[in-house]
């Protein structure tokens, strides 16, 4: 990914923002939050969980932040925000979120594949920064993400489907010949430890089969000049998380719930890790 702005600030070092651009991604050092903010975003999460219909699996909580506007208290905050800014410059949009919790036992596995090849032409350029955040320790025996290191400088390969799509958080996978799963490195984090990847970098997870629950808060990023497709809009929404906007996009109301649009996007492809 080549920035698409000179970086003003930031918390990452030299050597972080290096990995990241020459490996596709990077585990971030320090603590992402406050102890106590992140406390609190466990439990706010604990609380969603509890309120899932009887049945649900909870891999797939796509774009809460729609709906659940508590959550911008996290996902702008400075410190989280800084971070992004090592990579994307000064001027940030939120473009989506999603909590990924695999409960212990059962937990799904997620296949191989690109993020970049799911969103297809939402944005223009293709530069987004994931925030993996770990809200429970993420392991190589709970399914911690797993990532191929510098295939980030592709991005739309091949699918197939999936041999079995009851197991799996979704129905296709890269074509086996195009990825080596052997090169993988497990992204082992501790709670409020974070890994930021590149949307277009090939990582997967396997099953949670542990007695441990494994649960991340992806978060979302892009700089201010990607535009988001406007045949998106009806059931996609960005929003300015800081500096000013590039692109001529239009932005979401962090204080209004967007329910009509959760409903549109019903039966959607979720995506997960």
């Amino acid at each position: 990914m080549a920035p698409t702005a000179t970086p003003a600030t930031g918390r990452l070092s030299t050597a972080e923002i290096e990995h990241f651009r020459r490996e596709g991604y990077v585990s971030v050092a320090d603590p992402i939050f406050s102890p106590a903010k992140f406390a609190a975003l466990r439990a706010h999460f604990d609380g969603m969980l509890a309120r899932l219909p009887a049945g649900t699996r909870p891999e797939g909580m796509d774009v809460p932040h729609f709906v659940d506007t508590t959550l911008f208290d996290w996902l702008f905050d400075d410190g989280l925000l800084d971070v992004v800014e090592s990579i994307l410059g000064p001027d940030l949009a939120l473009f989506s979120s999603h909590f990924i919790c695999k409960p212990p036992g059962d937990g799904k596995r997620v296949p191989w594949h690109e993020d970049s090849a799911y969103w297809g032409d939402m944005l223009s350029p293709m530069e987004v920064v994931t925030v993996w955040l770990a809200l429970d320790e993420a392991t190589a025996q709970n399914g911690c993400m797993r990532v191929i290191p510098g295939t980030h400088r592709g991005g739309y390969s091949d699918y197939e489907p999936v041999a079995d799509p009851t197991t799996n958080v979704f129905g296709s996978e890269i074509k086996k010949h195009q990825f080596d799963a052997s090169r993988a490195v497990d992204i082992v984090l501790k709670p409020n430890h974070a890994n930021l990847h590149d949307g277009r970098l090939m990582h997967g997870s396997n099953f949670n089969t542990s007695g441990e629950r494994r649960c991340g808060y992806t978060m979302r990023y892009v700089s201010t000049r990607t535009l988001l497709n406007p045949n998106r809009l009806d059931h996609h929404c960005l929003y300015l998380a800081r500096g000013r906007d590039h692109a001529g996009n239009v932005y979401g109301d962090p204080s209004k719930s967007l329910n009509d649009m959760m409903a549109r996007r019903t039966g959607q492809v979720k995506k997960g890790h």
